[in-house]
């Protein structure tokens, strides 16, 4: 059983799980006080809501671990893994992967809506059948890889309004540049694993990471004015914009950083600031959520 928890990656679950609920939060009415705003939040259907995005996303973890099995086993980062170690087998991923998907869909649907299970299913297909199979063949892979990633404030926000506003594309578009710099981080710090596996993450490519660095920064520029839409869109108010402002200015300091040094340990610093400034970014989009 811990191996086939294991390969839901709960690590990065947790987060997905965050990025949902804040999009639930904001896809309900607004209201004129915390005490309407808890009265407004369908417990069961937040509860499903969250069960049906964990599972999608376990069992898409799973899948991908099955379809890059082989790859996982030439990276010392990934060789520990269930399927490299044989703690699981293929079919049991496989089979593993598939329910929990299936679970989740139905889980979106019926307890939340069809539009949220299928954000859920469009996440799914397009991280396992457009973002893994490109990881072999172009670093442009980060880029379609951040689409889904972007999609779990969507699911969350179609779960409790049941349609997709500007409100929810804010919180998808936050979420879309703030990967960059993390995953570029990551692949900067394991660039020899993802060599030696044949997947072309950009450091692989770029030897003297000063193409990486740049993006890195341009990234980390281009979120800043992106994280205030909040503020137009009336979802958060100013003590959300000074917050985000300043939280945007130490992530993109970071990157200035690891621009500079061009290091493994900088490189670490941005993953560990990107790591805070999510939850922390998304804290005070609620806490200043107008009328709270």
């Amino acid at each position: 059983m811990r191996a086939y928890i294991e390969l839901t990656k709960p690590r990065i679950t947790w987060l997905i799980l965050m990025s949902s609920a804040i999009g639930y939060f904001f896809g309900l009415p607004k209201a004129a006080s915390w005490r309407q705003f808890v009265g407004a939040i369908h417990l069961f259907s937040l509860l499903h809501t969250l069960i049906g995005t964990g599972l999608m996303a376990s069992g898409t973890a799973a899948l991908n671990q099955w379809l890059e099995r082989e790859a996982d086993c030439r990276m010392r980062r990934t060789s520990a893994r269930p399927l490299p170690t044989g703690r699981v087998s293929p079919r049991g991923a496989l089979t593993f992967g598939i329910a929990l998907s299936v679970a989740g869909f139905f889980e979106l649907w019926l307890g939340a809506n069809l539009l949220a299970g299928l954000a859920g299913a469009f996440t799914l297909v397009t991280y396992l059948f457009l973002y893994t199979p490109l990881k072999q063949r172009t670093w442009w892979s980060t880029t379609v890889g951040a689409i889904p990633g972007a999609l779990p404030p969507i699911i969350g926000y179609a779960a409790a309004a049941g349609t997709l506003t500007p409100q929810a594309g804010a919180l998808a578009a936050i979420l879309f540049l703030w990967q960059f710099p993390h995953f570029y981080a990551i692949a900067w710090m394991y660039k020899d694993d993802y060599a030696r596996a044949g997947i072309r993450m950009l450091p692989v490519i770029d030897s003297d990471g000063r193409f990486t660095a740049r993006q890195i920064v341009i990234y980390g520029m281009a979120l800043i004015p992106v994280s205030l839409t909040p503020v137009f869109l009336g979802m958060s108010g100013a003590t959300y914009a000074v917050g985000a402002l300043l939280l945007g200015l130490w992530f993109l300091y970071s990157g200035v950083r690891v621009a500079l040094e061009r290091t493994i340990i900088r490189a670490r610093r941005v993953l560990v600031t990107s790591v805070l400034y999510l939850p922390l970014i998304y804290g005070l989009m609620l806490i200043d959520r107008p009328g709270m």
